[in-house]
């Protein structure tokens, strides 16, 4: 890792722990981003196939914010840990929960697509792929900023949270037009609000990792701060 503070200590076991939880971190982040990805295939496609397999593989994120909450509570119970160290356990421990809720949010996608699947008109799914990829690129990038332990772009990565939102709020708009216009398409159209809004959200849990993730560097609580404010502080 690129951050001097960690893997520089006395007891090599402990650097083989903090190792440990890092790499599995970064495994768990690359199955939820991978569960992002199937599912909003699956859904604009209407793969039912890649659908279920989205579903199946939340089992496997589930198993390691587990594996990964309980390690960390371990060592902080035995080597307890102060400064950095004791800051990147407890971020590690939020930032795998927000983690698991996205993949929740993956697997609610997929649903959606296994229950729009027989539908006649797929136009309703193709009006979401512009936000999947800006989600996409939130979430790869706050784990990408995990790995390097580096917060210089952080601010990127949460500024698009406004451009996410933006998306969602026309998106909405146009489906309740369509429904008034005839309620034949109401059934479809709340299934892609409801995996709209999935993808919403995962946008925010990008956003909370990085907010996480700057109070593992530099030890600032940052949450609640508008984008504004963010940017500001990160410059001071």
């Amino acid at each position: 890792m690129e951050n001097k503070e960690i893997g520089h200590h006395i007891s090599e076991k402990f650097n083989q722990e903090l190792e440990d939880i890092r790499n599995k971190v970064l495994t768990m982040g690359g199955l939820v981003e991978q569960q992002i990805e199937m599912a909003v295939q699956a859904f604009t496609s209407g793969d039912i196939e890649l659908a279920e397999l989205v579903i199946k593989q939340d089992n496997q994120v589930d198993a390691l914010e587990m594996a990964i909450d309980l390690e960390c509570t371990q060592i902080m119970a035995l080597r307890q840990p102060t400064a950095f160290d004791l800051r990147m356990l407890i971020a590690v421990i939020k930032i795998v929960r927000e983690m698991e809720r996205a993949g929740d949010k993956a697997e609610r996608i997929a649903q959606m697509a296994i229950q729009l699947s027989g539908a006649d008109n797929q136009n309703h799914q193709y009006e979401l792929e512009h936000m999947a990829s800006l989600i996409m690129e939130m979430m790869h990038g706050a784990l990408d900023a995990f790995a390097r332990v580096n917060i210089e772009d952080i601010t990127m990565i949460t500024g698009k949270d406004e451009n996410v939102n933006r998306e969602y709020e026309n998106i909405i708009r146009r489906l309740i037009t369509r429904m008034m216009e005839d309620p034949r398409n109401i059934t479809r159209a709340l299934d892609v609000i409801w995996a709209a809004r999935a993808m919403e959200r995962i946008g925010d849990y990008a956003c909370n990792i990085c907010e996480h993730l700057i109070y593992m560097v530099n030890g600032e609580d940052v949450r609640h701060l508008t984008q504004q404010e963010l940017e500001k502080k990160m410059k001071a």
